[in-house]
């Protein structure tokens, strides 16, 4: 049964890094939910209430985003699995599945080579394979100026939600649909707004994600890795054209490097498909834990 009484925020201080998670309640097999770069936790609130029915759910604000504390550094991927491996102690769960949406399925992905004692498999939704290095031609300077974020300075609070409200998601705009993109910003008191993860910030995880190669990991994940692809008719989205990446290409080198995968093709889907269509991707997951593919 999904628990009616919502989730339950709070922090836990690891290395000296305070960070924010979101308790989703639930009971049987631990599953942590990673977001992806310059969101939230929150982008989980439509999936976690159904997953929570039947397995332990938490998802957390990684190192710089949302609530979780925002040094100068530390943005490089040994790091940030250092601070999930720091959450995972600190929180006693023993064996996760590691669920990560975008950039998050890649801190999922190092992690998993990193500490494969430790975890009992991943789901990586839309996230996990793409190589921006390995573009023909594409330079890290271009990489950071496709992958570098709005420029919000000067918007205020009503000029994002009408952005926010205009933005396509795939779906009918919801309250929950705004609250989740909103949690991404903090209010300032000039009434303008500002990006929770900072553009320095934002611009290191690009360069670590440059040095990223998903291809020279594979190999080393031990555990089942569930591959859930999104994939609309009007093609990879903004940022996989503009860095002209092949995202079948990318899944069909995938599953012949890692040693366990499946694939699921999350059809007529967008990149934020946990927020477009959280019944799909939370069904997905639970049919395969259920089915004894994580073990």
């Amino acid at each position: 049964m999904v628990d009616l009484s919502g989730p339950r925020d709070d922090y836990v201080v690891v290395d000296g890094l305070r960070l924010r998670y979101r308790d989703w309640g639930g009971t049987g097999r631990p599953v942590v939910l990673l977001h992806g770069l310059a969101s939230t936790c929150r982008i989980w609130d439509l999936a976690a209430p159904l997953l929570s029915e039947s397995l332990a759910v938490l998802a957390l604000d990684q190192r710089g985003h949302g609530e979780s504390g925002k040094p100068d550094d530390g943005y490089d991927f040994e790091t940030v699995c250092g601070d999930l491996r720091g959450f995972i102690r600190a929180m006693g769960i023993e064996n996760p599945i590691l669920v990560g949406h975008s950039w998050g399925a890649d801190v999922a992905l190092e992690y998993a080579a990193a500490h494969p004692d430790t975890v009992c498999g991943l789901a990586l939704v839309d996230g996990g394979t793409l190589d921006i290095s390995g573009s023909p031609g594409l330079t890290l300077e271009r990489a950071k100026r496709v992958m570098a974020p709005p420029d919000f300075t000067g918007t205020t609070m009503d000029e994002l939600i009408e952005m926010v409200r205009s933005r396509p998601f795939g779906a009918e705009m919801t309250d929950e649909i705004e609250a989740i993109v909103l949690a991404c910003f903090e209010a300032l008191e000039d009434g303008a707004v500002r990006a929770r993860l900072s553009r320095r910030n934002h611009m290191r995880i690009i360069e670590a994600f440059w040095s990223h190669r998903p291809r020279e990991v594979y190999p080393g994940v031990a555990c089942p890795v569930l591959l859930m692809p999104a994939r609309h008719p009007d093609g990879d989205g903004p940022v996989a054209s503009a860095l002209r990446l092949d995202k079948a290409e990318a899944i069909s080198l995938a599953e012949a490097l890692l040693p366990i995968s499946e694939t699921v093709w999350l059809e007529d889907s967008i990149h934020d498909v946990p927020v477009q269509r959280p019944e799909l991707v939370a069904g997905v997951i639970r049919r395969r834990v259920e089915s004894g593919f994580f073990g």
